[in-house]
């Protein structure tokens, strides 16, 4: 079994802000409130600029304008506009990747963290974990494009099938992005929980215990990285993670969000 240290060894390490660190640090602290997390923001213009900028798109889905990150916090909650703040921290702390859409990696990704909040909230569990999550399970293909550049053509080829990524990954370097993402988290102080939704994301059953959110984080991925429709989606996705996770196919029917309809960070 290959050593993920070794892997690391050969990395630089992408380098987070200090307001991204401080807003990690709140997901450890259970009394952090909505003021501490908005002051942090504020530190930032650039990022207050941007949160402000989504909280009044119809995306986000406000009912008025609003011109702070307290107002933001106050309509749609602390979980919410923290995690987007987690997110466009990393997205400054990673650098453009030859051969990969910029944009298209970050919308996979914003799509996929929207997928695991619905299924999240449906299985009455932490949405803002579930969408954080799942939003960062591709960041460790960036890190692989970083340490085997010539590797990042292979696991982007034609056809691109759901789930296909993790296996060349596996093939190419012994580990899935999910497992080199749960490392960076580990480093970074990430909430263990959320460590090990990540390090079990690609094979959710194999886990030992079962890990309900690295079931979530399976599915969304799977789903970001269908081509784009309704409801139809879902027979393509694993019976057997859908009934460990005791999904209500109905409903999940019923109530299935389009992939467009979720925010986007950039």
């Amino acid at each position: 079994m290959p050593d993920i240290a070794v892997f690391f060894q050969t990395v630089k390490l992408p380098v987070m802000s200090e307001v991204g660190h401080a807003l990690i640090r709140t997901l450890n602290d259970e009394d952090a409130t909505g003021a501490q997390v908005a002051a942090i923001i504020a530190k930032d213009s650039t990022l207050t600029a941007k949160l402000l900028r989504l909280a009044n798109s119809a995306s986000f889905g406000l009912s008025r304008s609003v011109s702070s990150v307290g107002d933001a916090i106050s309509l749609v909650g602390m979980g919410r506009v923290r995690t987007l703040g987690l997110a466009a921290s990393m997205d400054g702390a990673f650098p453009v990747v030859d051969g990969l859409s910029r944009t298209d990696f970050w919308h996979s990704c914003m799509v996929s963290a929207g997928y695991a909040q619905w299924l999240a909230a449906h299985l009455g569990l932490d949405g803002s974990e579930a969408w954080l999550a799942s939003m960062m399970v591709r960041l460790g293909e960036l890190m692989i494009a970083q340490v085997q550049p010539a590797s990042l053509a292979e696991i982007e080829k034609l056809p691109h099938q759901p789930g296909g990524r993790w296996e060349r990954e596996t093939k190419l370097t012994g580990f899935s992005e999910g497992q080199i993402t749960a490392e960076l988290a580990r480093r970074w102080n990430f909430p263990a929980e959320i460590v090990r939704a990540l390090d079990t994301s690609s094979e959710p059953l194999e886990a030992k215990p079962f890990n309900r959110l690295g079931g979530i984080v399976h599915l969304a991925m799977l789903l970001a990285d269908m081509p784009p429709g309704g409801p139809e989606m879902l027979d393509a996705l694993p019976e057997e993670v859908v009934k460990k996770l005791q999904l209500n196919p109905e409903w999940m029917r019923a109530k299935f969000p389009l992939p467009d309809s979720f925010i986007q960070v950039n």
